[in-house]
């Protein structure tokens, strides 16, 4: 019977503000939700690509602020004005641009800080009403760029940490020159390891992180854009346990 394929990246995510790792390529966008109260206009954009750590930093801002944390694609007409701080991740799928209007205009207002953050700087979203799109395009932005070798091997280790998983340096190699260079393909890698070695029942050997690469590799089969940016294990080199 043919394996099922699934989406590459099951797992669940947590954000836990304390497992943000602050690196170049973050630090600008960190810093800025240090002092909101310095935002223009009480508004600030993040984008960047998938991965890059966008939803973990509005987790950071709502947890230090207490702001409320929305979807964009639930964002719905203000029934009331807002009393406290907003964060919206995928701010750019909002289903109805008139409620995100009427929601930056309420906040500022109350100057009160609304934090954003998509895929693409809002200058390109191109909503369709003429009022949003100036706000936008007015609004101050923060990029985060693609992570580095040090902060994917930071994660890496911290997320097999928290999962109480011991992982030699050496297998640690292999999985981050086979991986794709994003957070959520580090935490998935780790969640299929700590299961195979649970199933296995012995460590993370250079074996299991083949299988999970294997694995990673048929599952993104589902996936051109994930299947491209994984590094298949050689089927000729020999099986290290």
């Amino acid at each position: 019977m043919a394996r099922q394929l699934t989406f590459p990246f099951p797992e669940a995510e947590t954000f836990d503000p304390e497992d943000f790792l602050l690196a170049p390529a973050n630090a600008q966008a960190a810093a800025w939700l240090d002092i909101p109260d310095a935002w223009p206009d009480c508004r600030l954009a993040l984008y960047g690509a998938d991965g890059t750590g966008k939803t973990h930093l509005l987790h950071v801002f709502a947890a230090r602020w207490k702001a409320t944390l929305l979807a964009g694609a639930a964002l719905q007409p203000l029934l009331d004005f807002p009393h406290k701080a907003v964060a919206i991740d995928d701010a750019d799928s909002a289903p109805d641009p008139e409620a995100l209007l009427h929601l930056l205009n309420a906040a500022a207002e109350s100057r009160l800080p609304v934090l954003l953050a998509a895929r693409l700087p809002p200058s390109r979203w191109a909503t369709g009403l003429p009022d949003l799109d100036s706000r936008l395009r007015a609004m101050t932005t923060a990029e985060l760029g693609q992570p580095d070798e040090n902060f994917l091997r930071a994660l890496l280790a911290r997320l097999t940490s928290k999962r109480q998983l011991r992982v030699e340096e050496s297998v640690q190699d292999y999985l981050l020159a086979r991986l794709p260079r994003t957070g959520a393909a580090m935490r998935e890698a780790a969640a299929r390891l700590d299961r195979a070695s649970l199933a296995a029942g012995k460590r993370v050997s250079r074996g299991i992180a083949a299988d999970v690469i294997a694995s990673l590799v048929e599952d993104g089969a589902a996936d051109e854009d994930f299947a491209q940016h994984v590094v298949a294990p050689s089927r000729t080199a020999p099986r290290l346990l």
